[in-house]
């Protein structure tokens, strides 16, 4: 895309962020309380864009004001004070444009969403387990530092301590911007608390990051889906042997299985059941869709597949590498308390790298 495409392009959005701010002043939209809410939030994501093109504007003014003012002056000093300021002014001017380029970008529609997160311990028997319980403690600390909120949506406990799988529910402000790289095979490398003979083993578990489908973006057929209910199994004393409140809903056309026995009341578990079922068909077709994307075109970070390896976490020697930006890290002990804000910066600006290439090559 030319320099002056991508201009047309932000005089486009800063029409319609005035043309936004006029309809959200007309009392008629006012009282029309979901459209009003529909309006502000478009209005609210082009503000940036549209702020940061008027700086632009007016940097580029000046550049054009005092390169005259070179032009037409002969006094020494205002001449060194001009070409200082010009100096200055195109530095901030291609510093904007960058910026400019990169809100061009465009936004993952799911970035705002609340996510549900599956961890699995997968190769390596219960050392695979208990490192699947050391990624659900790494991301609860992480999610404590960003202020969302975590919510244990079902679990399968192993009698080692860790996790067969966990399912979370991560709700707060932009979850899945940060935390869809976190999707795939997580290797570890350590000596397990079972091995005496102190050899390093390799274990993995799995990763899953699903934005939170809601009613809007996937309309499931309630004849797709086939709901049976049993007795829950395992602690809850009476109440749990007496009544049908465990849920299993299969979604027919892709096979999808949810089952649900947390709650002590089966519309509890049916609520669940299906905002897990939700996720999960969103999330299958969106895999077949992105399949299909890369064939055409391989992303720098990855497929987002969960059988693709994208990070080793190395005990003995303290590191953690992310093998989709070749990014090394020697302090896995922070990272494994939450501290995931340099990996995730990283992986963000890679992804903001190569589609900014994609879009200056349209």
């Amino acid at each position: 895309m030319e320099m002056e495409e991508i201009f047309d392009k932000l005089q486009a959005v800063a029409d319609r962020y005035d043309e936004l701010n006029e309809l959200i002043s007309d009392p008629e939209v006012i009282a029309d309380s979901q459209r009003f809410m529909k309006l502000s939030k478009e209005e609210g994501s082009l503000r940036e864009t549209v702020e940061k093109y008027h700086q632009y504007q007016k940097v580029t003014q000046t550049i054009k004001d005092d390169e005259e003012l070179l032009r037409d002056t002969k006094d020494d000093e205002l001449i060194e004070m001009t070409k200082e300021e010009l100096a200055s002014s195109k530095e901030e001017q291609d510093q904007l444009a960058h910026e400019l380029e990169v809100l061009l970008i465009p936004k993952d529609p799911n970035d705002d969403k609340n996510i549900i997160m599956e961890i699995r311990g997968a190769a390596g028997g219960d050392e695979a387990s208990l490192f699947a319980g050391d990624l659900y403690n790494m991301y609860l600390h992480y999610a404590e530092k960003q202020g969302w909120n975590v919510e244990i949506v079902d679990k399968t406990e192993t009698e080692v301590g860790g996790f067969k799988e966990i399912v979370l529910m991560i709700s707060g402000d932009k979850v899945y911007s940060k935390l869809k790289f976190e999707n795939g095979a997580h290797r570890v490398q350590r000596i397990p608390v079972t091995e005496s003979a102190g050899r390093v083993h390799t274990s993995t578990a799995t990763v899953g990051v699903m934005p939170e489908a809601e009613d809007v973006q996937i309309d499931l057929d309630p004849k797709d889906i086939r709901v049976d209910v049993y007795r829950s199994s395992g602690a809850g004393g009476q109440h749990i042997n007496k009544t049908s409140s465990a849920v299993r809903m299969t979604h027919l056309p892709t096979g999808i299985v949810v089952a649900m026995q947390d709650e002590r009341s089966q519309q509890q578990n049916r609520a669940k059941a299906m905002r897990i079922l939700k996720a999960r068909v969103y999330d299958y077709y969106q895999q077949k869709e992105q399949s299909a994307y890369d064939q055409k075109r391989k992303d720098a970070i990855g497929t987002g597949d969960r059988s693709e390896r994208i990070r080793t976490y190395n005990y003995p020697q303290n590191r953690v590498t992310d093998h989709r930006i070749g990014l090394t890290l020697n302090k896995l002990d922070k990272i494994m308390d939450g501290d995931l804000d340099e990996i995730i910066e990283a992986l963000i600006i890679a992804d903001q790298t190569k589609k900014l290439e994609q879009l200056r090559n349209e």
